[in-house]
């Protein structure tokens, strides 16, 4: 599968999923993205004190956090950005996925939970490098995808 086919084949899974499928699929994500690895690679000179702290308190709540306290806490983080164009990948991938959930809770988008599957390709790819032609060939990649594809079918 390409990489355009895998990101229609999501879009499309998205558009057909019921709410709860969808909440917990992006529940199950995001936690996920921000549980991983990324943030911890990243350096201290990308967010300053506060963020990183904002970043902390939204990544302890996230499973209990309404949309209002989860937007108080991306807005302590864009203020306290330092990164100057060049922000740590992994970094960006999981602000990025914060994001996404927040602007579903807020405004129930279905476009920013296939943002967020995206996110989440991403940052499979960030780890094992995915060709675009053959897009599932590694198996890191595979699970993911049947992973989104299971969530959002259940």
């Amino acid at each position: 599968m390409r990489y355009d086919e895998c990101e229609a084949a999501i879009r499309e899974l998205v558009n057909a999923a019921d709410e709860d499928a969808l909440n917990a699929f992006g529940l199950a994500t995001v936690t996920r993205l921000l549980e991983a690895d990324l943030i911890d690679e990243a350096g201290e000179d990308d967010l300053d004190e506060d963020a990183w702290a904002a970043l902390t308190t939204a990544r302890e709540q996230i499973a209990t956090a309404g949309a209002t306290d989860l937007r108080a806490h991306l807005d302590r983080i864009d203020e306290g950005i330092l990164a100057d164009g060049d922000m740590d990948p992994g970094l960006l991938i999981a602000l990025s996925a914060l994001e996404h959930w927040t602007t579903y809770l807020e405004e129930h988008r279905r476009s920013e939970l296939h943002e967020l599957a995206l996110r989440s390709v991403e940052e499979v790819d960030y780890r094992v490098s995915a060709a675009l032609d053959d897009f599932l060939a590694t198996p890191e990649m595979a699970a993911e995808y049947a992973r989104i594809r299971q969530s959002l079918t259940a």
